[in-house]
C-alpha cells in the first residue's frame, strides 16, 4: 500500500483503518503492534506520523481459533452462503454469542462451516440478533470487510426484516408504531417505550389471519432494539403469545402459547444488498413446527368441528 502525498500526517493506525476495507481501529492498532504492519521492513508504533509516498507493508495473520472446549448442538440450517455471508435458520432456544455455557449459534456455525476470520477470530462475525426463544433468518459475515458493509446497509436502512407474530387481541388491519426506547427505570433487564429518550423504535405491521382471540401479524422492523416486538405491541395493547417478561399472564396461558412452548415470534424472511457485490439477496425461513401446531391451535378453535 502506498501512502498518497495528501495523507501526509496522518497516524498510521488511523490511516489503515481509513483503506483496508472492514479494518478498524482497535484491529489496526494490534496488527501494528504485532508487527504485521512494517515500512521499509522495520516495525513501527500505531502513531508514528506518515509522510506520504512511504509502502506499508501489511500482512494478515491466520485467523485465531478460541481455545476452549469441542461445541456440540444441532444441525444449523443454511439459507444462503458464500465467501462473504451465511444466513442460517435459528432455531428457537439457542442464543446467537457465546456466554452462559450453553451452545450459541456463532460456536456451532464456526465449527460446522468455516472459515471465518473477522476480528481475527476463526468466528463469524455478529451483524444483528435474535431473542434465544425467537426462531427464523439470522445472517453474520465471514470477513470483516463483509461485516463493515452489511452494517453500513442497516445503517441505511437497506434491510428489510419481516417477523411473524402471534398476538393476543384483536389489532387493526395495518399500523405503524413510533417512540422513544430504553431500558425501564424500573426493571433495567427490560426495555420500554415510556421513557425518556433520545433513541427511537419504529416498526410496522399487518394482519395476516385473524383468530379467535388472537391475531396473526407480519411485523416489519424499521429500527433494531433489543426486545423492540415484543415491547412495542404488548404496550401498545397485542402481547406476543407465550412472552414470560411482556406479556399478561392471559398471553402466557393461552392454549396456543402452551402448544407453542415459547414466545410466538419467527423472522420469516430477510432481504439485503450483499456486501461484496451489491446484489439483493432474499431468503425466507419456513414456518417451524412448534409455531404451525399453535395456528392450528387457534383455527381450530377459530372454526370447531
Amino acid at each position: 500500500m502506498i501512502v498518497a502525498r495528501e495523507a501526509a500526517g496522518e497516524r498510521l493506525d488511523k490511516h489503515l483503518s481509513k483503506h483496508v476495507p472492514g479494518l478498524s481501529l482497535e484491529r489496526a492498532r494490534q496488527l501494528i503492534a504485532q508487527g504485521h504492519a512494517r515500512i521499509r521492513g522495520k516495525k513501527c508504533q500505531p502513531t508514528r506520523k506518515l509522510w506520504g509516498g512511504e509502502e506499508i507493508e501489511l500482512s494478515l495473520p491466520s485467523p485465531r481459533v478460541p481455545q476452549g472446549p469441542a461445541v456440540e448442538g444441532p444441525g444449523l440450517p443454511v439459507l444462503h452462503d458464500d465467501p462473504h455471508l451465511v444466513i442460517v435458520d435459528k432455531p428457537a432456544g439457542l442464543v446467537v454469542e457465546p456466554g452462559g455455557g450453553a451452545p450459541s449459534v456463532v460456536e456451532l456455525l464456526a465449527a460446522q462451516r468455516p472459515p471465518f476470520d473477522v476480528e481475527g477470530l476463526a468466528r463469524p462475525g455478529v451483524v444483528h440478533r435474535l431473542d434465544r426463544e425467537t426462531s427464523g433468518c439470522l445472517m453474520f459475515a465471514r470477513t470483516d470487510a463483509a461485516r463493515a458493509a452489511l452494517d453500513q446497509a442497516f445503517q441505511q436502512k437497506r434491510v428489510d426484516k419481516r417477523y411473524w407474530t402471534l398476538v393476543l387481541g384483536e389489532t387493526p388491519e395495518r399500523e405503524r408504531l413510533e417512540g422513544p426506547y430504553g431500558r425501564d427505570p424500573k426493571d433495567p433487564r427490560k426495555f420500554t417505550t415510556r421513557v425518556k429518550s433520545a433513541r427511537r423504535a419504529a416498526l410496522a405491521f399487518e394482519v395476516r389471519e385473524r383468530l379467535q382471540g388472537a391475531t396473526l401479524l407480519e411485523v416489519q422492523l424499521e429500527t433494531g432494539r433489543t426486545h423492540q416486538i415484543r415491547v412495542q405491541l404488548s404496550e401498545a395493547g397485542f402481547p406476543v403469545l407465550g412472552d414470560g417478561v411482556y406479556g399478561p399472564a392471559e398471553a402466557r396461558s393461552h392454549p396456543a402459547a402452551q402448544a407453542l412452548g415459547r414466545q410466538a415470534l419467527h423472522a420469516l424472511r430477510l432481504a439485503l444488498p450483499h456486501p461484496a457485490t451489491g446484489a439483493l439477496v432474499r431468503v425466507e425461513a419456513p414456518l417451524p413446527e412448534d409455531f404451525q401446531k399453535a395456528l392450528e391451535v387457534l383455527r381450530k378453535v377459530h372454526c370447531p368441528a
